[in-house]
């Protein structure tokens, strides 16, 4: 038998997958118990449509001295159940069936004592429950009654004049079923002891009642086991409901639409994604946490104290050797790939505030308008990310190609400019040392010849430290626009690095637990019936 319903109306297969994806989406969120009970819900489904439909489940529940029990025998045709007055006699579960054989069904549902009733076509599939008396002083009658109502396709709560109005029925079951109105009849016995105009205030009364418990639309019977006739209103219920065939999927489907209200509780409005100006502001929170600046200055520097040992004036180049790089000291310099750490000092506590401040700001922006326990999911996610924020800013700051390790090729050639500056300098003064030492030993001068006025030999010297010295002030101005240049291109890379950390820490967790909420409502939807399946 197809288990689909009207083409507007989900079918119950895929209600029954949207419930289970909606329970692994609210995974952590959703109450243990409420999921719990979605996973029973599922399970208890399948097991209940892995015995067909050719039977129709019918639970008689009452309080003591209502007739259920006289009400279950004059169905069955036989004196089934021992019926009392004052004292529960129905202690464990009795049932009576027509039709095709129910014992895997019945061993199902847990019911050992069992009639096979004679064969009767108008109730041919049904199967007839007499559960103990709900009101009974032992607790295990009260489990049993509980259990069986859970499971059962139809529910046949019998009242009495008497105790119709009884709050421990009231609150206790028929409350709880108001998405159950379909498959639950609510029958006044014992209607013989009224008179018509009694009955008909009593019958008022009561559906008044359940009304406002959200029962309006159930069945309201009256019954008498001892009129004629007098359980016939309830025996053609069961027939038209035994040869539909629809009580078991009505139920199912009842109760799937009482599982999506307690899940839609925890479906909100529009949830707001993070805005281009919280990712701005995020990403400056991280990149002050990171030193960002800090080692854009250290770019700067190493790039001018690289320029001046690389163009400087060779007699003093030697001494920027000496000073420790700026990048090498914070362990920076080259891409040194993931797990690379810096020497970079920790995030000042302003810092590391306005860090905090910033992500979980964005957290309850995002979750503006969540249901608190979604809500405090997304804030919990990103508090979560806090903790490895410091590990993961330093690693991008150490994988970061800062540039430098490449060098500008006029370097080189200033630098060889340099040298045969300083080898003419360092020649001039050799042949002027020469011209002094044989005039100090009043030998033959050696004729020298002159570039102006001035001897060549000291045009060579002062020229070679002159023109080495300008170059290095110029080299300098270059170097220092160079290292503006570079210091730019380093921070944009940084930056990318540490919106990147953003991205993976912050705002991709945020948005998974949005996109979970989107889809257990989307699930919620489609198990409540409201939403067409494809």
């Amino acid at each position: 038998m197809s288990l689909r319903r009207r083409d507007a109306t989900p079918d119950l297969e895929q209600r029954l997958s949207a419930v289970q994806a909606a329970v692994g989406a609210g995974a952590g969120i959703l109450p243990e118990p409420v999921a719990a009970t979605g996973l029973a819900l599922v399970t208890q489904a399948g097991e209940r449509l892995g015995h067909g439909l050719e039977h129709t489940v019918v639970a008689l529940a009452g309080a003591t001295g209502s007739g259920k029990s006289s009400l279950f025998n004059a169905l069955a045709g036989e004196d089934l159940s021992r019926v009392g007055v004052t004292r529960p006699t129905t202690s464990t579960t009795h049932a009576c069936w027509w039709g095709p054989d129910a014992s895997g069904l019945l061993d199902w549902l847990q019911v050992p004592r069992r009639h096979h009733a004679a064969a009767d076509p108008d109730l041919s599939g049904l199967v007839l429950l007499d559960l103990p008396d709900h009101d009974s002083t032992a607790v295990e009658h009260r489990r049993e009654v509980d259990r069986v109502v859970r499971v059962a396709d139809v529910v046949v709560w019998v009242l009495d004049p008497q105790k119709y109005a009884d709050r421990a029925v009231h609150e206790g079951y028929l409350r709880p079923l108001a998405h159950h109105a379909g498959v639950l009849l609510v029958v006044l016995h014992q209607a013989d002891r009224l008179g018509p105009e009694q009955l008909a205030a009593c019958r008022a009364d009561l559906g008044r009642l359940l009304a406002d418990e959200g029962l309006e639309g159930v069945s309201l019977l009256t019954t008498s086991v001892r009129a004629e006739g007098g359980t016939e209103p309830l025996r053609a219920a069961l027939e038209e409901r035994v040869q539909a065939h629809r009580s078991a999927i009505g139920r199912l489907e009842a109760d799937l639409v009482a599982y999506a209200d307690v899940l839609g509780d925890g479906c909100g409005g529009p949830t707001p994604r993070s805005r281009p100006h919280d990712r701005r502001a995020v990403t400056a929170a991280l990149a002050d946490a990171a030193g960002v600046d800090a080692v854009v200055r250290a770019v700067s520097a190493s790039h001018r104290s690289q320029a001046v040992a690389a163009t400087g004036w060779p007699a003093t180049r030697w001494l920027r050797r000496l000073r420790p790089d700026p990048l090498r000291r914070l362990h920076l310099g080259r891409a040194v790939g993931a797990g690379g750490r810096t020497s970079l000092p920790p995030a000042s506590a302003a810092s590391v505030a306005r860090v905090e401040t910033t992500v979980l700001g964005v957290a309850s922006e995002a979750a503006a308008g969540l249901p608190l326990a979604w809500a405090d999911a997304v804030h919990d996610e990103a508090a979560a990310r806090l903790g490895t924020l410091p590990a993961r800013l330093d690693a991008s700051i150490a994988a970061t190609d800062l540039g430098s390790s490449r060098r500008p090729v006029w370097w080189r050639a200033v630098g060889g400019v340099q040298v045969v500056l300083a080898v003419v300098a360092i020649i001039g003064a050799l042949w002027l040392a020469a011209l002094a030492g044989l005039a100090y030993l009043q030998l033959s001068e050696l004729a020298s010849p002159d570039v102006g006025p001035v001897p060549l030999p000291t045009a060579m010297l002062l020229g070679g430290i002159l023109a080495g010295l300008l170059l290095a002030v110029l080299s300098r101005i270059l170097s220092s626009i160079g290292a503006q240049r570079r210091a730019r291109r380093a921070r944009a890379r940084l930056e990318e690095g540490v919106a990147e950390v953003a991205r993976t820490e912050v705002f991709e967790p945020v948005a998974g637990v949005l996109d979970r909420h989107v889809r257990y409502c989307e699930a919620v939807e489609v198990a409540a019936g409201r939403a067409r399946t494809t």
